[in-house]
């Protein structure tokens, strides 16, 4: 069993940023591939970033290559997003997930999830 906590959504201006971390539970916690998704209202999960488990590699979506960064510290079963240059469309629910097996890109391919953190952009 994996819990998991979001935390260090908030409201930001256009061009700021934020760093959001997801704490773990759980003795296989660091063995696991980390996501984190977003959701804005009337539209599905999107895939944001994951990394593998040791931090060495990671993987983004085209729309936050370059802004945003995952890392994690297993030492303290912590994920984290650094969200760079926001945008008012990075407005969304921001989730992270526990990928169990398929592609990182999928949101079906994660098993656990947390409640997620809202993150508002504004212009």
């Amino acid at each position: 069993q994996v819990q998991l906590v979001e935390s260090g959504g908030g409201l930001v201006q256009a061009g700021g940023s934020l760093r959001l971390s997801c704490a773990g539970s759980g003795r296989i916690f660091s063995s696991l591939v980390m996501g984190w998704f977003r959701q804005a209202p009337g539209k599905e999960r999107e895939f944001l970033a994951a990394v593998n488990w040791s931090g060495r590699s990671s993987y983004y979506a085209d729309s936050v290559k370059g802004r945003f960064t995952i890392s994690r510290d297993n030492a303290n079963n912590t994920v984290y997003l650094q969200m760079n240059s926001l945008k008012p469309e990075d407005t969304a629910v921001y989730y992270c997930a526990a990928h169990f097996g398929g592609s990182y890109y999928y949101a079906t391919s994660y098993n656990y999830w947390g409640q997620g953190t809202q993150v508002t952009v504004s212009s």
